[in-house]
């Protein structure tokens, strides 16, 4: 028996009082990780990385019992649950994402298309704290005169993609760098309709829902995941 198999073998031993459970602690702590999420970066983990790939039907069939698949994005070495859209009672996500906000919605359009202008390059797509009030501030309303409320806006939008861990710090004080799993938070298919995403934004008509689970385009006429 390998040892990458012997993760999914039954325990012989309970881990804590009341144990009913049969996997490994590798395999329960690889479960955990995902189902806390928002993802899990292979590139940051190989080792539980390799444990998901080796035991993903193990993954993937616990993880239907609660209504969940496992996404990957194997060049990315990006790995995330999705629910499945099912229209029953008692099937909606355990924890629900809260709803992102305007400028956080913008910001995440605007770090996606970067990324993608990114792509290839063999290095991370970096950003600093005041390049991103710099884009934030490109889609201002003319009548926003509050300096210090907007600068507030704008350090929230990114605490909350940090949060969401779309954002990921780096050795530099205020320097960011764009997680490679915003990519599959925005499973867009063309990545040039995104200016068109943000000028209905701007012009108000309409919000986004930015991580439709199942969905390849965003839709347009959703309000679950985005509010103003």
């Amino acid at each position: 028996m390998t040892s990458t198999s012997s993760y999914a073998a039954p325990i012989t031993d309970p881990l804590f009082d009341g144990d009913l459970g049969n996997f490994s602690l590798e395999l329960r702590q690889l479960l955990v990780r995902l189902l806390r999420g928002p993802y899990l970066d292979g590139s940051v983990d190989p080792a539980a990385w390799q444990l998901l790939l080796d035991q993903q039907e193990v993954v993937s069939a616990y993880v239907s019992e609660i209504f969940l698949s496992v996404t990957l994005d194997t060049d990315r070495k990006i790995a995330m649950l999705t629910p499945a859209q099912i229209d029953q009672v008692h099937t909606t996500p355990i924890a629900p994402r809260r709803a992102l906000k305007r400028d956080e919605t913008l910001l995440a359009l605007r770090l996606r298309l970067l990324l993608e202008q990114h792509s290839g390059t063999g290095s991370d797509a970096v950003l600093s704290r005041n390049a991103m009030h710099e884009i934030l501030a490109e889609h201002r309303s003319a009548s926003d005169r509050d300096d210090k409320r907007f600068a507030e806006s704008c350090d929230a939008a990114i605490a909350r993609l940090s949060a969401l861990r779309l954002l990921t710090g780096t050795e530099l004080v205020d320097e960011f760098r764009i997680s490679p799993a915003l990519a599959m938070a925005l499973p867009i298919t063309r990545i040039e309709d995104i200016p068109r995403y943000i000028a209905a934004i701007d012009a108000n008509e309409s919000t986004l829902n930015l991580l439709s689970e199942g969905s390849d385009e965003l839709s347009l006429d959703s309000t679950e995941l985005v509010q103003e």
